[in-house]
């Protein structure tokens, strides 16, 4: 029977294996050692090549203040810094919405009977207010009703009823040479096409849609002093030149909204929506603007910045659509009126 203690070769071998158990231990262990500190040295390089993350922009708490006396109370809504295209065009839509809820007797804010008297108003109202320009027109279109009848005008005469609405001598030769190429290239009627109104003196784009959309129906953008402060302002487009404005909020719609489109932008910036000094505070769409602030926020003092009808003030027309009328509006007073 074998006996129970150890032979001097059985303790050898224990010895040996114990050895070779702890040698292979400490291989593992430093081996381990050596990969962590790797995985951390790539960790370390791959946080240092990552690109900074973009700063948000952060709306300031004025910018919560709310809106009295306008729509229900919501949360306001400032489009981020990286506003998708898909956000911006719904932004933009619901901003378009809204205010035509607010102005639904939208309407082009010059007195005119046919197109000849548009495009010539038109070209009239060029720094200067569409109401002084009304109250102008009816001495002008009263001498000469037609194309032909302005075109053979003597310049002076024209040139003493245009006086009140600044720059008469420059718009005396407009409207004159423009009169006499409606009357040697088209037959005395206005062209219904943008590539023929541009050739005529004194119209560029803005005055060609102007025309097209509110004589002819065909779809167009106006993009005035008030559409270019707006759509900046809104965050729409960041472009400063008008053509580039025009197509980059025309592709934010449907051709089909342009031309009101046009004029809801335009009368919000003249009632509302101010260059100097927006009244906030009375702003129906103060919710979806990331300008709110920029005016006065309180809701009494911004209903005293209010202008035309939304502030008991007569309208820029003289003879004004029924529809306004019977939203409160009231006709501006003729040339010289107390």
């Amino acid at each position: 029977m074998p006996s129970g203690k150890s032979t001097p070769a059985k303790k050898a071998a224990a010895t040996k294996a114990a050895a070779t158990k702890a040698a292979a231990t400490k291989a593992a262990a430093k081996k381990a050692g050596a990969a962590s500190k790797k995985a951390s040295a790539k960790k370390a390089a791959t946080a240092k090549k990552a690109p900074a993350a973009k700063k948000v922009t952060v709306a300031p708490k004025k910018a919560t203040a709310r809106v009295e006396g306008t729509a229900p109370a919501k949360a306001v809504v400032h489009p981020p810094g990286d506003e998708s295209r898909t956000a911006l065009v719904r932004r933009a839509r619901r901003i378009n919405r809204e205010l035509a809820e607010v102005y639904p007797y939208v309407h082009p804010e010059l007195d005119f009977d046919n197109s000849f008297q548009l495009v010539v108003a038109t070209v009239l109202s060029a720094q200067t207010t569409d109401l002084r320009v009304n109250q102008t027109t009816p001495a002008l279109f009263a001498k000469y009703p037609t194309p032909e009848d302005l075109a053979a005008a003597n310049p002076e005469e024209v040139e003493e009823i245009l006086r009140p609405c600044g720059f008469f001598r420059a718009k005396t030769k407009s409207v004159i040479g423009l009169s006499r190429a409606l009357v040697e290239d088209f037959g005395g009627e206005v062209p219904g096409r943008l590539e023929d109104l541009v050739k005529l003196p004194g119209v560029g784009r803005k005055t060609a849609f102007v025309v097209l959309g509110n004589a002819f129906g065909r779809p167009g953008i106006t993009v005035d002093t008030h559409f270019q402060r707006l759509v900046r302002r809104w965050q729409w487009t960041g472009e400063t030149d008008p053509d580039k404005i025009e197509a980059a909020i025309g592709a934010l719609f449907p051709k089909s909204d342009w031309t009101d489109l046009s004029h809801h932008v335009i009368w919000h910036g003249r009632r509302i929506c101010h260059a100097r000094k927006p009244a906030c505070g009375a702003c129906p769409i103060a919710p979806l603007c990331p300008a709110f602030g920029e005016g006065e926020t309180d809701p009494e003092k911004a209903k005293k910045l209010l202008k035309y009808e939304k502030g008991g003030f007569p309208g820029q027309r003289l003879r004004p659509p029924q529809a306004y009328l019977d939203a409160g509006g009231t006709p501006a007073p003729p040339l010289g009126a107390a």
